[in-house]
């Protein structure tokens, strides 16, 4: 089985809440790799100084998005946090609670073992730079930087795994850590899918908006009956990969009911993306997302049998035998 790295915590929004009754070993799975998932410590640290050194040489894979060979730290490291921009890129600049894709290597300061790395999985990490979400050394060292560059930082006990460690990662509570992430892209509240617009001509559809300026599109619903099976149609097609039946996504979405058009749900309305394994989420997303390109918008009609059926949320609106109207930006996939 592919390891995974990102610690998925349950998703904010409704269309997760059917279908995750038996994710429990798969969270624990991805709680118990050395990832730079946040560690169940205490209360947060203050925020460190950022210096610029000292931090071991990238001794080979010096180029962007290559996986690096990084030297033993010589000396004692810093009890700050010591960040080195080894390439600028010039992309979107992160800010603390955006999202980052980003390839990543890390290691133990005092031996140089490799603890971690997402190059030799080929999957990049996605992950919010949030507190509670990631290590407190990733939230400091990264915001401020653009997409495509990359990042060398060493991160003191303090703001990595604490007294603790992580003894599945043979990380003791001693340890400094080093890091070397490339970041490939950044995405915040604003972001949409980036694509080429396609004919929605099918009258008995309902009809998306295309606006790309990360406000909801409009959603009109026909006044025709249902379809019965389920529709998954680009409304915009992007142009990355297609997403596994066992992928990660990160999506902007809103959802509204066939019936009466009204909005359920969206994270427009909470103005923060969602993260979750297609796994989790009810079968009508899973089917209606899976195959579809990263960048793209899709129109998913899901009938009662794929949502909700006779068992909607308590409190969320939707009337039993519901069927669901949903537009859904894929940002990316892990």
């Amino acid at each position: 089985m592919r390891r995974r790295s990102l610690l998925i915590a349950v998703p904010t929004g409704l269309v997760a809440l059917a279908g995750c009754g038996d994710d429990k070993s798969d969270t624990s799975k991805a709680a118990d790799s050395a990832s730079p998932s946040a560690s169940a410590s205490g209360s947060a640290a203050p925020p460190p100084k950022i210096v610029d050194g000292p931090l071991p040489a990238i001794t080979a894979g010096a180029k962007f998005d290559e996986k690096p060979t990084v030297a033993k730290g010589s000396g004692d490291p810093s009890k700050q946090l010591a960040v080195k921009t080894v390439i600028a890129g010039g992309g979107k600049a992160v800010a603390e609670n955006d999202y980052i894709q980003a390839n990543y290597l890390g290691q133990v300061w005092s031996s140089a073992k490799v603890f971690d790395n997402s190059y030799d999985r080929k999957t990049p990490l996605l992950i919010q730079l949030a507190q509670g979400t990631i290590i407190d050394g990733w939230r400091y060292a990264l915001t401020g930087k653009k997409a495509g560059s990359r990042v060398e930082f060493s991160v003191p006990p303090t703001w990595g795994y604490g007294t603790q460690g992580n003894t599945q990662a043979g990380i003791k509570g001693t340890d400094t850590l080093v890091f070397v992430v490339d970041i490939q892209d950044a995405f915040n509240s604003k972001s949409s899918a980036k694509g080429k617009d396609i004919a929605q001509s099918d009258a008995k559809l309902p009809k998306v908006g295309t606006n790309t300026d990360g406000k909801a599109p409009s959603i009109d619903v026909p006044k025709t009956d249902a379809p019965t099976k389920l529709v998954a149609d680009y409304v915009i097609e992007g142009d990355g990969e297609e997403v596994g039946a066992d992928s990660t996504v990160l999506v902007q979405y809103k959802g509204v009911l066939w019936d009466t058009g009204k909005e359920f749900d969206s994270t427009y309305s909470r103005n923060a993306l969602t993260s979750f394994s297609l796994q989790q989420v009810v079968k009508g997303w899973a089917q209606g997302l899976t195959g579809k390109k990263v960048g793209s918008r899709v129109l998913i009609v899901i009938p009662p049998k794929l949502g909700y059926g006779d068992s909607p949320p308590s409190g969320s609106g939707i009337k039993k035998d519901s069927v669901l109207v949903f537009s859904v930006d894929i940002l990316a996939k892990m």
